[in-house]
């Protein structure tokens, strides 16, 4: 459907809150629609300021979260990454001595599946575990399998996972080592709820161990995902994550690590390096699913929003 101009608050080119709700399919209680729509308004400011008032080298967008105050944006998406000290695979990490590729995309070479979609479920430690999986299982000369988020939501309790409560992709990886794979969402699809009963269904892709990537290092991670698809870590909690649209996002973003994500490749874009990340928040969020993170140096040792802090990738 078409989305009906907004231009009562001189601001053209955006959707009014009642064709974008009825775009999204939002339904509101009456007593909480005019509320709804004053967020929905302020939020609206803010998206046009930083497009057309602040020269920046990415945008943002009237996604499905313009509804949203920040803290709720947070309670309800951005809640599933638990954070941690200890990381006891770094001794397998093998350094590149030989010179990186200018630019890497696993997307563009069949190794990643379409962007799925957590909702509003704290599982994205799952999707992340689930993504880099599925690309070192590609890449070991096998087909490109979309394996079972739900599975690891409800069946990896034992390692330390609290399903949609939280938990780490390390302890995703140690699930499928030790259940001898992971079965596909065709046979396990995802609910967004648990954790659940586990079920027992086959397996359709199996790893052997998992690396922890060198903790703080931009050679480290770019080395590492060169050679494959990598589970990260970041800050996504700003308005910088809940309304991004295109572009390398460069804005300050933190290093409270609290969303698990993959980084599918890294590149350069109108000068500025950045590492391209696949989100869980479904396709019409970001670009496509997507979202390009500012790379180098001025960005610190922890990366930008500290995706350089705790990579992880599995190993077939």
């Amino acid at each position: 459907m078409a989305l009906v101009l907004l231009t009562a608050l001189s601001l053209p080119l955006y959707p009014t809150f009642n064709a974008w709700s009825s775009y999204h399919g939002k339904v509101y209680q009456p007593t909480e629609r005019d509320y709804r729509q004053s967020v929905y308004r302020q939020n609206l400011r803010k998206i046009y300021h930083h497009n057309y008032h602040t020269n920046s080298s990415w945008m943002m967008s009237v996604n499905a979260f313009a509804d949203m105050t920040a803290p709720e944006f947070r309670a309800r998406y951005v809640r599933g990454y638990f954070k941690r000290s200890y990381r006891p695979n770094e001794y397998s990490f093998e350094w590149n001595t030989t010179a990186l590729p200018t630019s890497v995309d696993w997307t563009t070479k069949g190794a990643v599946t379409p962007v799925k979609n957590q909702q509003e479920c704290g599982s994205c430690w799952a999707f992340s575990t689930t993504g880099a999986v599925e690309g070192a299982w590609f890449l070991a000369n096998h087909s490109l399998s979309s394996l079972s988020e739900q599975q690891l939501v409800d069946c990896s309790t034992a390692q330390g996972n609290q399903g949609c409560n939280g938990g780490l992709m390390d302890y995703g990886f140690q699930y499928v080592i030790n259940n001898k794979g992971l079965g596909s969402e065709a046979a396990y699809p995802y609910t967004a709820t648990g954790p659940n009963a586990c079920k027992k269904v086959a397996s359709v892709a199996k790893i052997t161990s998992f690396t922890d990537v060198p903790t703080n290092s931009q050679l480290a991670l770019m080395t590492a995902i060169a050679q494959q698809p990598v589970s990260v870590a970041v800050e996504a909690d700003q308005d910088s994550f809940q309304f991004y649209s295109s572009g390398v996002m460069t804005k300050t973003c933190g290093t409270s690590l609290d969303h698990g994500v993959l980084a599918v490749g890294y590149g350069s874009l109108g000068g500025q390096d950045y590492y391209k990340v696949k989100n869980s928040w479904g396709s019409s969020w970001g670009d496509s699913g997507y979202i390009l993170l500012g790379r180098g140096s001025s960005f610190g040792s922890s990366g930008q929003c500290g995706i350089q802090m705790d990579p992880s990738y599995p190993v077939v």
